[in-house]
């Protein structure tokens, strides 16, 4: 089974995907003029605007509900592993991945927002990939192929969202609690299951409450501790740069052998950390309550710039200025190390959490392993609720209007027992991920990240003039003075129902007259 999912993800992650990520990321920020860019002013205002409804949730906790699927062991174990096979080049990477994708992640996130719908169910928005691939070419010609398009984004992310990708977050946070506390995994399992059985079952509201706590204490604790050990190292950071350079473009001969997996291992992990052009970080940006699209669109793209040019940066520094680090030829932890850092790794030493742990113990000797094992316990918590969420939303869509009918000799309608049926499916995949091996655990979430990430950047390149109609239209209100509104038949933009029937000064439905 190892060898098939290997040579699955393989063909996923094929440098085909590698170039179109970062071939689009271009693209985008050129019709964009840059707007990863020009905006950051505007993004970080409007992170803290924005108003809740019984609907939808504020731009802060849309932001905090992003940052909480994009949070994760990626941040920790997935830097130590693009370090490793990758060198530190894979560092530069991931940034250059982060700033181009905060455009792609505008475009996605804002076509999220336009074609964004209104649960049947509980009456909660909900969009995302497959709302916008399916409805953004309503009424012509394109129709049908898209909508299909549509219900196969949305199986694909409740698979991925469902039973791939869980087990990647719980492994890690087993195998650090294992490491730092000597906890056994079944015991982990067993009470992020829990955990998680409370968060979920509450719904979106729930969720974006948590999330909202949550993910900025721990992103800044976080932070500000791997800055303190960087900063006692400071002295290393000019020569971590050079080596991040040198890696990068195949300038160090140690590393110049390597130079393909640096690129490889830096977007592959960076997509996987800051998930732009996933697909993912439209559904939280759908449940938004916003009087323009583009808003949250500029919120999202800030998203990517604090999950990977803060957090990973935070955690590359960290295990690269403490020397707690080993370079493998091959892109496998059984090939030749190429370079080792200060020798302070342990010989058994697994490639992942452990590189953390060890930094952080350079300066507080024997309490690394366990403040990465709670951060750990608070990132990958929070992103598995998102990948449920996500799942859920995706969930939704397939069932449409039938997820209102009820179930003879069962309790409750299509939707709340097709529900129950998933939330006990990402259970189980937490169980079992927090019990497997770190390579399978991480080959799934690969070919689930892989799979989204084809699916969904092929179609925002096909659909993308709506993002871009809604970006010129919110500018030039802002330069009127005005705070934006949209009217998306005023703009010529078709298939967004819900903002046809939306009246962004009220927040409230448009009153039909009868007469």
């Amino acid at each position: 089974m190892s060898e098939f999912l290997n040579e699955v993800n393989s063909y996923v992650w094929s440098n085909a995907l590698v170039y179109l990520c970062l071939a689009a990321g271009v693209y985008f920020s050129i019709r964009s003029r840059f707007v990863q860019i020009r905006q950051v002013p505007e993004m970080i205002r409007l992170m803290f605007k924005g108003e809740t409804s019984p609907s939808g949730i504020s731009s802060f906790q849309a932001l905090t509900m992003s940052l909480a699927g994009r949070v994760g062991t990626g941040n920790i174990a997935g830097v130590a592993t693009a370090i490793a096979f990758g060198g530190p080049g894979a560092l530069f990477w991931m940034w250059t991945v982060a700033f181009l994708g905060a455009s792609t992640s505008f475009v996605e996130c804002t076509l999220g927002q336009i074609y964004k719908d209104r649960d049947k169910l509980t009456g909660e928005y909900r969009g995302g990939p497959a709302y916008y691939l399916s409805r953004a070419f309503a009424h012509t010609a394109a129709a049908p192929a898209m909508k299909v398009y549509g219900y196969v984004f949305a199986a694909v992310t409740i698979l991925a969202m469902g039973l791939l990708l869980p087990s990647v977050q719980s492994n890690s946070m087993a195998s650090a609690m294992n490491s730092a506390w000597g906890f056994s995994k079944w015991w982990v399992a067993v009470g992020t299951v829990i955990v998680l059985a409370f968060v979920i079952i509450g719904g979106v509201k729930r969720i974006a409450t948590f999330a909202s706590i949550v993910v900025p204490f721990m992103a800044v604790v976080y932070i500000v501790l791997a800055l303190v050990v960087v900063l006692m190292n400071a002295g290393e950071v000019p020569g971590i740069l050079q080596m991040i350079f040198a890696s990068a473009f195949g300038l160090d001969s140690a590393f110049g052998a390597i130079l393909g997996a640096a690129v490889m291992w830096g977007v592959k992990r960076g997509i996987y950390s800051n998930e732009a052009g996933q697909g993912t970080g439209p559904h939280a940006a759908a449940a938004a309550e916003v009087s323009h699209p583009a808003k949250q669109g500029l919120v999202q793209a800030f998203a990517v710039y604090v999950d990977t040019l803060f957090i990973c940066s935070a955690t590359g520094f960290l295990i690269l200025s403490t020397g707690a680090y080993r370079v493998f030829e091959g892109e496998s932890a059984d090939g030749a190390v190429i370079r080792e850092g200060g020798n302070i790794l342990p010989a058994d030493a697994e490639v992942g959490p452990a590189f953390a742990q060890t930094g952080f113990d350079t300066l507080w000797n024997g309490a690394g392993s366990t403040f990465i094992a709670i951060s750990l316990a608070f990132f990958c918590i929070t992103t598995i609720i998102a990948y449920y969420y996500m799942a859920e939303t995706n969930l939704r869509f397939i069932l449409g209007k039938a997820s209102t009918i009820d179930v003879p000799y069962l309790r409750g309608t299509v939707g709340s027992n097709a529900t129950m049926v998933l939330q006990a499916l990402i259970l189980v995949s937490v169980t079992l991920g927090a019990v497997s091996t770190a390579s399978e655990a991480w080959t799934l979430g690969d070919i689930g990240v892989g799979l989204m990430a084809w699916l969904n950047i092929v179609g925002i390149i096909i659909l993308q003039q709506p993002a871009y109609k809604a970006l010129w239209d919110y500018e030039k209100q802002k330069k009127q003075g005005l705070d934006p509104t949209f009217d998306p038949v005023a703009l010529g933009i078709t298939g967004a129902t819900f903002w046809e029937n939306y009246d962004p000064v009220t927040g409230k439905d448009k009153v039909v007259s009868t007469t």
